[in-house]
């Protein structure tokens, strides 16, 4: 009688099994590369929420800041510019980039005072996040290291460790309204530390940066011969009257790396419109630019509709946006998340100064804490709110979660109250939870 093979899982894999004997079945894993790399802002919570989404049950998104679905748009002249312009997008561009838009960004990097840039030390990019990655893959060896700040966004982290490197984190000090703490950052220099990431304004913490930390980030770097990459981002995303200092700016003798774009500022994210520029002293780096050209060219070009609108768009980046002012929209949701937030027995946070975000602290040891993703499943699946932990940015504790500020304050204060009477009664244990007991 004839026996059709039969699929038969077994403790030591997956077999085919026939006629009495089996035969190991191939099977296709992720590279080993991926093993210490993480992107938990768009990780297992957000698989639940687009889960529960799909089952017709309402979340409310607090963990990205993408601002187009929050009724954020674009500048009319932008998307005119994008439509108008459209028909001159149809080849290849050069790999770093359009003249015009190149030219235009050196331009803003000589309103930032960002020294020593010419056309060709700016590439563009499908968003920043692009040549982040190629930054670390042009540059590292195996066992470099890198000094990524605590928490960070996880994007650089990740890109460290892909590109073979070690990311070595430093910490940021709560108490010091998020500010780097130089002495860390010098406890974590040695031989094989390559450079230094500054997020300023820095995401998730929403801290900017003042010139006498951007002072003595930049004498560590002199000191010991480092390279700064400095992720600028949100610079345009500036509240109270303050001002962004560009690192580059305080660091002409010393070869920098800025990142920046359009997505935020102009809330335009999925136009994936970002750069970088190189400044400074570049005679010691000949090697690593060579390094950088050659990946920019392996991939051809930035996407051409998004570089046609970078001209317009930074010519009239220097106004300040309403929504940044008291009585604008952002500013005014800032103030009421932080307010609201500080009023939640066991929670406290530290008023952002710049970007989307706030990261508050939640008291642990009252709560019971020891799993921060557990503890934001939980809130998803009571409450039907969607944040993302703490460790999620590299926070070694399990006492804090990102919140993106962009819902109207409205939605913010209904999340507020269902976060206040989520934590009424809950408590974490090891191996269980208690929820409204």
């Amino acid at each position: 009688m004839f026996i059709r093979p039969k699929l038969i899982l077994v403790s030591l894999g997956l077999f085919l099994f026939e006629k009495g004997g089996y035969i190991m079945e191939k099977t296709f894993d992720k590279s080993k590369k991926l093993n210490n790399v993480s992107y938990d802002v768009r990780g297992p919570v957000l698989e639940e929420a687009n889960r529960m989404l799909r089952m017709g049950i309402d979340v409310l998104r607090l963990n990205i800041g993408n601002l187009a679905p929050y009724g954020f748009q674009a500048p009319e002249h932008i998307i005119r510019e994008m439509i108008e312009n459209l028909h001159k997008a149809e080849g290849y561009s050069d790999s770093k980039g359009l003249v015009s838009a190149r030219e235009a960004i050196v331009k803003y990097c000589h309103h930032k005072n960002i020294p020593n840039v010419d056309i060709d030390d700016v590439y563009t990019g499908n968003g920043a996040s692009e040549l982040v990655v190629m930054s670390m893959q042009a540059l590292l060896n195996q066992g470099d290291e890198i000094l990524v700040p605590s928490p960070d966004y996880p994007l650089w982290t990740a890109a460290v460790t892909l590109a073979g490197g070690k990311a070595v984190h430093y910490l940021c000090d709560e108490k010091s309204e998020w500010n780097p703490d130089i002495e860390d950052l010098k406890k974590k220099i040695n031989r094989r530390t390559k450079g230094i990431v500054i997020i300023n304004p820095n995401n998730p913490t929403g801290a900017l940066y003042p010139k006498e930390i951007l002072e003595q980030m930049v004498e560590l770097a002199r000191q010991h011969e480092l390279i700064l990459f400095s992720d600028e981002i949100y610079d345009r995303l500036v509240m109270d009257g303050q001002e962004h200092i560009s690192t580059a700016s305080l660091a002409p003798d010393l070869f920098v790396v800025t990142f920046n774009g359009l997505s935020k500022s102009h809330k335009i994210a999925g136009f994936r419109c970002g750069w970088m520029c190189l400044s400074g002293k570049k005679s010691k780096a000949y090697g690593y630019i060579e390094g950088l050209n050659l990946l920019s060219s392996m991939r051809l070009c930035s996407n051409v509709p998004s570089q046609l609108i970078i001209p317009s768009a930074l010519a009239q980046c220097h106004e300040t946006d309403e929504m940044l002012l008291p009585g604008g929209r952002l500013y005014e949701q800032r103030e009421f998340i932080t307010r609201a937030l500080n009023d939640i027995p066991g929670i406290s946070a530290v008023k952002p100064k710049a970007g989307l975000y706030i990261f508050p602290k939640i008291n642990s040891g009252r709560f019971g804490i020891d799993d921060d993703v557990r503890f934001a499943l939980d809130l998803l699946h009571e409450k039907h709110i969607l944040i993302v932990q703490g460790s999620g940015f590299n926070w070694n504790q399990p006492d804090h979660f990102r919140i993106a500020y962009l819902p109207r304050v409205e939605e913010l204060k209904q999340a507020m109250d269902k976060l206040g009477a989520f934590l009424e009664n809950y408590r974490q244990y090891n191996d269980r939870r208690v929820v409204n007991e």
